[in-house]
C-alpha cells in the first residue's frame, strides 16, 4: 500500500461515523405516567455512538485488505460507507474502477420471485446488460449448485440456497473493486471451499478486495494488508500476518498457523 499513488484502487481518508443513542425514559405504569406528566416523553437525543473515527488507509490495485476486530467495531459501517450505502459524517471514500459490493447476501432479492427472475432484475442493478445476465446464467446455477431449483420462487430456498445464489451471481460481475463480509459463510464446508477457489481466482486476476471477517485465517490466507478496528478507531494496520498475531495475542486468542503461500 502506497499513499497517494497511481497504484490506489480505494482511497479512505478520515472517515467518522456517528450514530444517536435513542434513550427513551423509563416509565412504570401508565398511570405513573399520566401523573408525572411523562406520557409523551421523547427520546433523548444527547448520546452519541462513535462507529468510525477518522480512519484513513489506501488500498493498491490488485492488492487485498482485510478488516477484522470485535462485533461493534465499525467494520461493517466502514465497508457500508465505501460501497456508498452509507453516508459518512465527514471524510471521504475514492474509488477507481467498478465496484461490487457482497454485504447482507440476497439484499434485494424478491421472495416470491424465482431464482432466475431475480438473478435477472439484481444483475439489472448490478449493472450487467440483459444479453450479459442471459449468458451468465447457467453459469450462475452452476456455481450456486441450483440448476434444479432457478425455476422455483426464493421464498421456498432454504437460507444457504439464499445465500448461495446472491453469492454467485455477485462473483459473476467481475469488477476492479470487490467488497466481501464474511463470504465463507455462506454454505457448507464444500461450498465455503469453492468460495475460497473464487477468492484465488479475483486475486491472481488482479481484482482488488476489502474483506470484513472474523474468519483470521482467511484474512492471513487472501490478504497482503490487515486494518484493526477497535471501538471505531484504527488500532493497527500493516501487513496481515503481524495484524493479526497481534489481534491473537489481544483477545487471548493462540496464533493461526497457515502455509506460507500467499495468492
Amino acid at each position: 500500500m502506497q499513499n497517494g499513488t497511481e497504484r490506489a484502487a480505494v482511497v479512505v481518508d478520515s472517515l467518522s461515523k456517528r450514530f444517536r443513542y435513542l434513550n427513551f425514559p423509563k416509565r412504570g405504569t401508565l398511570k405513573e405516567a399520566i401523573v408525572t406528566w411523562k406520557i409523551f416523553a421523547k427520546a433523548n437525543h444527547q448520546r452519541y455512538i462513535d462507529a468510525l473515527s477518522d480512519v484513513s488507509f489506501v488500498v493498491d490495485k490488485g492488492s487485498a485488505i482485510g478488516v477484522i476486530g470485535p462485533n461493534g467495531s465499525g467494520k461493517s459501517t466502514l465497508l457500508k460507507m465505501i460501497a456508498g450505502v452509507m453516508k459518512p459524517d465527514s471524510g471521504s471514500v475514492k474509488i477507481r474502477g467498478t465496484v461490487t459490493p457482497l454485504l447482507s447476501l440476497g439484499v434485494g432479492f424478491h421472495p416470491d420471485l424465482t431464482g432466475r427472475e431475480n438473478v435477472k432484475v439484481s444483475g439489472l442493478i448490478m449493472g450487467l446488460h440483459p444479453t450479459e445476465i442471459e449468458e451468465r446464467m447457467e453459469q450462475i446455477a452452476a456455481f450456486a449448485e441450483l440448476e434444479d431449483f432457478m425455476d422455483a420462487p426464493v421464498h421456498t430456498y432454504s437460507n444457504g440456497m439464499y445465500m448461495r445464489l446472491a453469492f454467485s451471481l455477485g462473483v459473476s460481475v467481475n469488477p476492479d473493486v470487490l467488497l466481501l463480509d464474511e463470504v465463507f459463510a455462506v454454505g457448507d464446508a464444500s461450498f465455503s471451499a469453492k468460495c475460497r477457489e473464487q477468492m484465488k481466482r479475483f486475486r491472481n486476476e488482479g481484482t482488488t478486495l476489502v474483506y470484513v471477517s472474523h474468519d483470521l485465517g482467511a484474512v492471513r490466507e487472501f490478504c497482503d494488508v490487515a486494518l484493526w478496528l477497535d471501538h471505531g478507531k484504527m488500532r493497527r494496520l500493516g501487513p496481515a500476518a503481524d495484524v493479526v498475531a497481534a489481534y491473537c495475542r489481544d483477545v487471548g486468542l493462540a496464533e493461526i498457523a497457515l502455509p506460507e503461500q500467499k495468492f
